[in-house]
């Protein structure tokens, strides 16, 4: 069974739906838990510490470890109050779950800059600003869990979330970029891709199969995610009792001739260019330019490495 006993995990967002469900299930399992919740709308609007208390409440009521904190994820100076708090009352910051975030969904012609920039700044640069605040600690100790939370709606696109999209998909490089920076010292990021209903999803999904969209059943993927053996870079899709994983892969393409360059002759192999057979999950930037050099020593005859 998985457990927490002594570790001690933040979780952002935490007042209400998923966020909740994630720090009721890591405290469940033993987990001493910073329940963050600046206590605002949906869109973003007001603040109050209420909701984080009564998750805490919830926790300590069954004989768990809890404490709130009001930290709006977007302020440096008070993401580290919290994570200086925490480390204060429980010892350490074994586990950060970046789960914060608003919506304010309009199709793009319609989108302001202010709507664009705000969401991209609390689900985007709120989640940076959290794991800016724990990362050397976790580096110190030689142990983190970090999750990010993407969307479908970044990974493939949804109508009238392109702020919402842009910043989700920003949250799959950030994980990629981390995981490789913080492998050393056993800091492990991973990212949840979430389906669940909570006040985010409301209207937008019929009401017969609400009940079906628990947020328990997020937060079963979500705690493994940042567990002992959590897996690695792993963006885990879950909901609705389903589960998978969402993968990014590259073609094997083609080389063209230095005379073929061209856009016309792009064009002209552009089906063998997408064709999947022989695709290929790569672990870092450098695979790409590694096979495309490649492909292009072959062509000349010169030798690499």
């Amino acid at each position: 069974m998985i457990r927490f006993d002594g570790r001690t995990a933040i979780v952002t967002g935490a007042g209400n739906g998923l966020g909740r469900s994630h720090a009721l299930m890591l405290a469940e399992r033993g987990c001493n838990v910073v329940v963050n919740d600046l206590g605002g709308s949906v869109h973003g609007e007001g603040a109050s510490l209420s909701a984080a208390e009564q998750v805490v409440k919830e926790i300590e009521d069954k004989g768990g470890k809890a404490m709130a904190h009001g930290a709006n994820v977007t302020k440096a100076d008070e993401v580290a109050d919290m994570v200086e708090t925490a480390i204060a009352k429980f010892g350490a910051v074994d586990i950060l779950v970046n789960n914060a975030g608003i919506l304010r969904d309009k199709s793009f012609s319609k989108m302001t800059e202010e709507d664009f920039r705000l969401v991209v700044d609390v689900h985007l640069m709120g989640s940076m600003i959290c794991t800016k605040a724990v990362w050397d600690h976790m580096k110190e100790r030689n142990y983190g869990r970090i999750a990010m939370t993407s969307s479908s709606s970044g990974i493939y696109g949804n109508f009238g979330q392109s702020n919402y999209g842009a910043a989700k998909m920003g949250l799959v490089g950030l994980m990629n970029v981390l995981q490789i920076e913080g492998a050393k010292y056993d800091i492990r990021v991973n990212t949840l891709s979430p389906t669940a209903h909570t006040r985010m999803t409301e209207g937008l999904i019929p009401e017969a199969a609400l009940e079906l969209m628990t947020p328990e059943s997020v937060s079963a993927g979500l705690v493994y995610l940042v567990s002992e053996d959590a897996p690695k870079r792993t963006i885990l899709a879950a909901g609705a009792g389903g589960y998978a994983a969402a993968k990014i892969y590259e073609t094997p393409g083609v080389y063209l001739k230095p005379e073929d360059q061209t856009p016309d002759k792009v064009a002209e192999h552009i089906e063998r260019i997408t064709a999947p057979e022989g695709q290929q999950e790569l672990t870092d930037g450098s695979g790409q330019t590694l096979k495309f050099l490649a492909y292009a020593a072959d062509h000349f005859g010169v030798k690499l490495g």
